[in-house]
């Protein structure tokens, strides 16, 4: 297949490359695309030279699929011409997950919706992404009601000028600020910008998306989204009340058969999911489970994934494989 990466010089792009590779996507020929100031440039693949082209330059060259990753602007942009052109475009941007016209797909939960219409299937954000993929099982057995949702991200999600002020500040060098503030040995409790209801985007992305995915307006879902000063992996407490009464054996045991999911909970040995163990993994880890001890029917656990594998980059290429696999492009 001719595959297209948009942004491929950036963070999730990179990401992408190693997961084609990875997995074997059958790639027969790659097409990195960039804004013109990066064209000419040259990029690796399975031992090939390719050139980086621009957005006009790729539409021409017809790939079968185009996996975005250049930012919303960039997206809402471009994603429409590559569609009309007859290109099937995987966008990781927030430009069209809320497009009633789009499917917000992550493939563990919804892709069964996907057809040959869609043009332009749009990638969730990270954070909801791994929640989501932790909690469709249990919601079909037990039927979530509320979920309560705190995030600690890592700056790998800001992208590679968040890297570098981290590096900078823990190599004690001055350099361009990423953040309003300092972030090594910081908590920022914003990610995003704020909105008029004092929430940010970011956490009224999981809001949205999660009932979009789940396919299930009624779950009431609250969110507070924090950066933290770490590479590899976005962390999240989730509190999660129930229709139904539930089990933890049961609890244990539908995580541990669900897809994607790895169940890391072993507290007398001190084992738990954490964003080191995490790092270039493309599973969804899940420990700390326990019962609110407040409330009836509800549930905490502690969700830990690479954000940029299975929150962007494997996320993207797992949809494209589904589309493969059944035929629909």
């Amino acid at each position: 297949m001719k595959v297209a990466i948009v942004g491929a010089t950036g963070l999730v792009g990179g990401q992408m490359l190693e997961v084609l590779k990875e997995r074997n996507f059958p790639v027969s020929e790659l097409i990195p695309v960039a804004s013109a100031r990066s064209a000419g440039k040259q990029l690796s693949f399975k031992g090939k030279e390719y050139t980086v082209v621009t957005p006009e330059k790729a539409i021409e060259m017809k790939p079968d699929v185009a996996l975005f990753s250049a930012g919303g602007s960039t997206s809402l942009e471009w994603a429409p011409k590559f569609a009309e052109a007859g290109i099937t475009v995987v966008d990781n941007s927030s430009a069209w997950r809320m497009d009633a016209t789009k499917k917000l797909v992550v493939p563990e939960i919804n892709a069964d919706s996907l057809t040959k219409e869609d043009k332009i299937i749009a990638n969730p954000n990270c954070s909801t992404i791994q929640m989501v993929v932790a909690i469709n099982p249990l919601h079909k057995k037990y039927k979530i009601n509320r979920i309560v949702v705190s995030t600690y991200q890592s700056v790998t999600g800001t992208g590679k000028a968040a890297v570098d002020q981290l590096m900078n500040e823990r190599a004690g060098l001055e350099g361009p600020m990423a953040y309003k503030y300092k972030i090594d040995l910081n908590v920022i409790p914003q990610i995003d910008v704020f909105l008029d209801n004092g929430y940010t985007k970011e956490e009224m992305k999981m809001v949205n998306e999660t009932k979009k995915i789940m396919r299930d307006d009624s779950i009431a879902v609250t969110a507070t989204a924090i950066r933290i000063p770490v590479m590899g992996g976005h962390s999240e407490s989730v509190n999660i009340e129930f229709e139904n009464e539930f089990d933890l054996a049961d609890i244990r045991k539908i995580l541990s058969n669900a897809p994607g999911v790895v169940l890391v909970d072993d507290i007398a040995n001190a084992v738990y999911p954490m964003p080191k163990d995490a790092h270039n993994r493309d599973e969804v880890f899940v420990g700390r489970i326990r019962r609110d001890e407040t409330q009836p029917k509800t549930l905490n656990l502690w969700i830990v994934a690479d954000n940029l594998r299975k929150g962007a980059a494997t996320n993207t290429v797992q949809i494209a494989e589904y589309l493969k696999e059944n035929g629909l492009i």
